[in-house]
């Protein structure tokens, strides 16, 4: 019963370390933003980041298997998807600073097929006792997309992903993962 009480309040507690806000909702735009104070030095949390096939969830991808993911954190690299002969890039990175920043213009999922533009940025600063995760996506279509009727679908998306990001970080500032869990 004690574990089962542990695992209850440390649960709540990782609810309440991040926040999400969908603004500037309009029929062709959004703008979703997520804050999260992590454990996990910058470093780390990039590392977690990076290995986007450890944390993105397998029923949000086109395979069903999360492991068929790749990012390549580099300017030009790909957030993509192969399997069986088959391939996805959901995203093109614009901005790799490893512990810093990430960068990556891509339409995910439904998004895709309506033209969308989508900008998702992950920013990490060091704060105390770890870093701090602020994380943007600001998409863009014509107005017969019904943005405003897809926010929050997709910010409830996003969430998901990111709250299993923070999930696979490590939990203690000194300890060394190497970026795997």
């Amino acid at each position: 019963m004690k574990r089962i009480l542990v695992a209850m309040v440390l649960s709540l507690a990782w609810l309440w370390s991040g926040s999400a806000k969908t603004s500037d909702v309009t029929p062709s735009a959004f703008l979703a933003t997520f804050h999260y104070d992590l454990e996990a030095t910058p470093e780390q949390a990039w590392q977690s980041l990076v290995h986007i096939d450890k944390w993105w969830s397998a029923g949000h991808t086109y395979s069903g298997d999360a492991a068929n993911l790749s990012l390549e954190p580099a300017a030009g690299g790909c957030w993509c998807e192969r399997w069986s002969g088959n391939s996805v890039q959901h995203a093109r990175v614009l901005v790799a600073m490893p512990g810093k920043l990430l960068r990556v213009d891509g339409a995910l999922g439904p998004l895709q097929a309506l033209g969308a533009t989508g900008i998702l940025t992950f920013r990490l600063s060091p704060r105390s006792g770890g870093a701090a995760l602020d994380v943007t996506y600001r998409v863009r279509a014509t107005a017969d997309a019904a943005m405003d009727k897809l926010a929050p679908a997709v910010d409830g998306v996003l969430d998901e992903q990111l709250r299993r990001l923070v999930a696979s970080m490590p939990k203690r500032a000194g300890e060394d993962t190497g970026g795997k869990k």
